[in-house]
Order: C-alpha cells, then sequence, then structure tokens
C-alpha cells in the first residue's frame, strides 16, 4: 500500500509533519517529505527499513503497533523523546493508526513540539517550570489560610441566622471548600518529593485503591479485579502509587455518573521496554489497566490528557492525571490511554523490583 491509495498525493506530501507508513514486519514503506527532512534520510533510503533502527524513541513502540492492529484503534503517545541517528531527541507527539481495518499497515504521524525541558536542552527552561510550579504551590498555600478564615466565619454567622439567609452561608462554605480542594491539589502537583521506593507487592496497593473507591467516589460502579497472582514485586513508593490508581479510578468513575463497570487488570509483558537512543532501555513488565465501559474521552482531549489544565469534564481541574503523569514517570515507569466509546483503557507500566532489593 502507498499512501496514493489512501489519500491523494499532494496531500501526502504537503502535510506538514512527519508520516511514515510501515508494513506487517514494522518495515518502513513510504514517507513525506517532512519525514525524509526529520530522519535526514531520502525516501528511497528509508523503505524497507526497520521503524526502529531509524526512530529511537522513549516510549514503549512495538507494543503500540501491537495494539493498533490488535484493537483496531488509534493510539497516542505522549510527550516521547524521539531521536533519529546523531540528532539529538526532541519531544514529540505520535499518532498510530491503521490505514484500514483488518490491514496491516499502519501510518505514524510524528508532531515535534517546542518543548525542550525533559530533553536537557535548555536549563533555562527546566529553572523557570520549577520556578513557576514553586509560586504556584506557595501562592495555593498562602490563600488557603484566609479561606479557611471566610469558611469559619459564614459558618458562625449561620448559627445566628434564619433558614433562608443560612442558605448564602452554606453556600459559601461550599465554595470556600471547592476552592481549598483545588488549591490541595495544586500544591500536590507542585511536590517535589522524589519516591520513597522499596519492593511493593503491586496488588495490595490496588486492593487499597480499590477499597477506597468502593466505599466512596465509586460506590455507583461495579469493580471487577483480573489479577496475575504471579506478579513480583515493583519497585515503588507505595503511597504514590495508590495515589495514582486512586485518581485512574475517580477519572473512570466521574465519566460514568449514572453506573458501570470498572475492570481492574494486571499482567505481565516481558518483552515491554522503553526504547532509548542506545537501543532497548529499561524493562517494564508489570502492566496495571483500569478500564471502564464509559463514552470515552472527547475528540481532541486524548493526545493532551496528561497535560497540566488539559480536562474532559465540566468544571475540571485537569491536574489528576497530570500528577499521574508525573509520579509514574518519577517511578520510571510509563502510562499510556487508549479511549474509543464505550471502552477506555488507562494502563500503566512499571519495572520490577531488583532482586537483592526485594529480599531486603
Amino acid at each position: 500500500m502507498t499512501p496514493e491509495d489512501a489519500e491523494p498525493a499532494g496531500i501526502w506530501a504537503a502535510l506538514p509533519i512527519p508520516a511514515l507508513l510501515v508494513d506487517a514486519e514494522d518495515h518502513i514503506i513510504d514517507c513525506n517529505p517532512a519525514a525524509e527532512s526529520f530522519l535526514s534520510a531520502s525516501a528511497r533510503a528509508l523503505r524497507g527499513a526497520p521503524l526502529l533502527d531509524r526512530l529511537a524513541v522513549d516510549a514503549p513502540m512495538e507494543d503500540a503497533l501491537a495494539r493498533v492492529r490488535r484493537d483496531a484503534a488509534p493510539w497516542f503517545i505522549n510527550d516521547a523523546a524521539v531521536g533519529t541517528g546523531d540528532r539529538p531527541p526532541v519531544l514529540c507527539t505520535l499518532q498510530i493508526a491503521q490505514m484500514q481495518v483488518d490491514s496491516p499497515t499502519v501510518l505514524i504521524l510524528i508532531s515535534p513540539r517546542q518543548i525542550a525541558g525533559r530533553l536537557g536542552r535548555a536549563g533555562a527552561a527546566q529553572s523557570a517550570a520549577r520556578s513557576a510550579i514553586g509560586m504556584a504551590e506557595m501562592l495555593a498555600h498562602e490563600i488557603k489560610n484566609p479561606l479557611a478564615g471566610i469558611a469559619g466565619a459564614a459558618q458562625l454567622l449561620s448559627m445566628s441566622l434564619g433558614p433562608d439567609d443560612r442558605e448564602l452561608t452554606d453556600l459559601i462554605v461550599e465554595e470556600t471548600r471547592r476552592v481549598v480542594k483545588l488549591l490541595e491539589q495544586v500544591e500536590q502537583f507542585g511536590n517535589q518529593r522524589q519516591p520513597d521506593c522499596r519492593a511493593v507487592n503491586i496488588h495490595d496497593v490496588l486492593d487499597r485503591a480499590r477499597r477506597t473507591a468502593a466505599v466512596g467516589f465509586a460506590a455507583h460502579m461495579r469493580i471487577a479485579e483480573r489479577y496475575d497472582p504471579s506478579l513480583p514485586s515493583t519497585w515503588a513508593d507505595p503511597d504514590q502509587l495508590q495515589q495514582v490508581f486512586l485518581n485512574l479510578l475517580k477519572n473512570a468513575a466521574q465519566a460514568q455518573p449514572d453506573g458501570g463497570e470498572i475492570v481492574i487488570r494486571s499482567f505481565f509483558e516481558p518483552a515491554l521496554r522503553i526504547r532509548g537512543r542506545d537501543g532497548p532501555g529499561k524493562p517494564l513488565p508489570l502492566q496495571v489497566e483500569i478500564i471502564d465501559d464509559g463514552p470515552g474521552l472527547p475528540p481532541g482531549i486524548a493526545e493532551n490528557v496528561f497535560e497540566p489544565f488539559v480536562s474532559g469534564r465540566e468544571n475540571g481541574t485537569g491536574l489528576g492525571l497530570a500528577l499521574v503523569s508525573k509520579i509514574v514517570s518519577d517511578h520510571d515507569g510509563w502510562i499510556a490511554v487508549d479511549s474509543v466509546p464505550g471502552r477506555t483503557v488507562f494502563r500503566v507500566s512499571l519495572p520490577v523490583a531488583p532482586v537483592e532489593k526485594e529480599q531486603v
């Protein structure tokens, strides 16, 4: 299959971002001019080459390609460092989709982003980001104090008011509490504390998160467990990891206010690893999926859902999934999402605890 079979040649050539077609063996079939420039090679030289010999991506590309073909659904990879030969890696969003149903040919779109903080390309940008986070955390802390005073004063006033007037003071208290919760999320997101890692049974963490969800925000949902009991321990901070799964469960429950099912699945996938510029990187074989049967992510949200202040819910803060992404990244893990109407899957991939540390 060539791009002319699916799109007019003029559109293929005019695409402003790199586009690649790969076959069932993940070899490059064709590429557009933007991809030639990005890869610093001609289309003739690229045709037939193994994709991952030409692209070094710090994301589980082999797994993503297999899932796209298996599920016949597009897959987004956000904020992946993509290197090409001797060129330093650049931060990109990758979109992967089948060209046709039941076809092994896959289209990959690479959208380079002008964000260099995580790549070490601009230390000043990192410093500025840390400063902005620190300022937000400081402001959140300072604003919470007067808000507590306002709520307390409103509660005192309500004791001497009639029912009609108490509605107004109750509104003041309710809104101040809502703002305080938002500020607490900002503080939490700004927390730069590194995880206190140790060997952790992933199912112990999942069970605590499930029980908390079942008696609280997910009480209206059915929660099913599909665990692989043979999984080894992971190397993680159990409290931070529980926060990850609580946020993902809450996200699934809020997507279905009228009820539905959440499935928590764990399994082992030994081939999954982050691929770096110098070849295969650290393996991430421990997999946890939080699956819901809700309406799916709104169009245009999936590729940016882990960025701060991006939310698909009305009045959503957009910090919950950004915090999840931050914590998973701090654990040298990987998180991805696959969403279509009726099925949304958040997948967390984690490393195994070193044997010598697991025995301590």
